[in-house]
């Protein structure tokens, strides 16, 4: 593995505020934020501001969804609604820097990195959902959905606890430079990323060859792009936004605020492929 960076989470953590980097100790730029009684701050405040808006749009739109009671894969789309909830309201605790105890933070961190995980697999089964391999919105369905995003939940989010509070002492390694974590690595960056790719490809197929219309695309690919736009704020402007603002900021406010917008446009692209009044090809045998 020599000079690789698989599995290195130093850099990641030095130049941005990442759930998983509240589990080792890292460099960089100090978010300071807004300073406090007692020589405690209060750091990215932008942040959980957008949370807040982000649970009050979440609830908004599962309310939205369930009015929509012939659409295919509406209990798949609220279980994905939900479970960005989860990740706003952890978000609000992990990225947030409130003056929190540490093991609080670690805990709420590790339910964010879990949730993750959980989520961009369950907006994977929504791109599969509308193949029709089986009834959507049935208890088989939504069991297997259930089931198996719980599994990545308590695995994932597991394994950020282990991690953070050394419980078996397993993962102390990744607390020696280069902290590397590989997996954290692996199911916190590196396959969320995957199911969302692979939710791109298979609505985009399911739209342009299926249903035969590209204006829902103006909605997936929006999505992808405001998706894209808040992880290079993340992950390579947040340095810079950090120290050209003292500490103020960094990167992790743009982030909500993008991925906020591309939640929003997901569930949109979703609205419109299950209108009512496409112009299906009558040997098309998909609803």
């Amino acid at each position: 593995m020599g000079s690789t960076k698989f599995g290195n989470f130093d850099e990641f953590c030095r130049d941005t505020t990442l759930p998983v980097c509240n589990s080792g100790p890292w460099g960089g730029c100090q978010l300071k934020g807004i300073s406090l009684s007692d020589n405690r701050h209060l750091g990215n405040l932008g942040s959980i501001i957008l949370c807040g808006v982000a649970i009050a749009v979440s609830i908004l739109l599962l309310l939205r969804s369930e009015r929509k009671r012939a659409a295919v894969g509406r209990r798949e789309m609220q279980a994905f609604l939900i479970g960005y909830t989860l990740i706003s309201i952890c978000e609000i605790f992990s990225v947030g820097d409130f003056p929190l105890n540490s093991s609080v933070r670690l805990a709420f961190s590790a339910v964010h990195i879990g949730a993750i995980a959980a989520t961009t697999w369950i907006l994977f089964l929504n791109g599969i959902v509308g193949y029709q391999l089986m009834d959507d919105g049935t208890s088989l369905s939504i069991g297997l959905l259930l089931g198996s995003s719980l599994l990545f939940l308590i695995g994932v989010g597991y394994i950020a606890l282990d991690t953070g509070f050394s419980f078996t002492g397993y993962w102390n390694s990744s607390y020696d430079l280069p902290n590397r974590g590989i997996a954290l690595y692996v199911l916190y960056l590196l396959l969320p990323l995957l199911w969302i790719v692979l939710y791109l490809v298979l609505e985009t197929v399911l739209v342009l060859r299926v249903l035969g219309e590209t204006r829902p695309m103006m909605f997936l690919v929006a999505a992808a792009v405001t998706f894209a736009v808040g992880q290079v704020f993340n992950f390579v402007v947040s340095p810079h936004i950090c120290n050209g603002t003292s500490g103020a900021i960094d990167g992790a406010l743009f982030q909500t605020l993008f991925t906020l917008v591309s939640v929003v446009l997901i569930w949109l692209f979703w609205s419109s492929i299950t209108e009512d009044d496409w112009p299906m090809d009558p040997s098309n045998p998909y609803p």
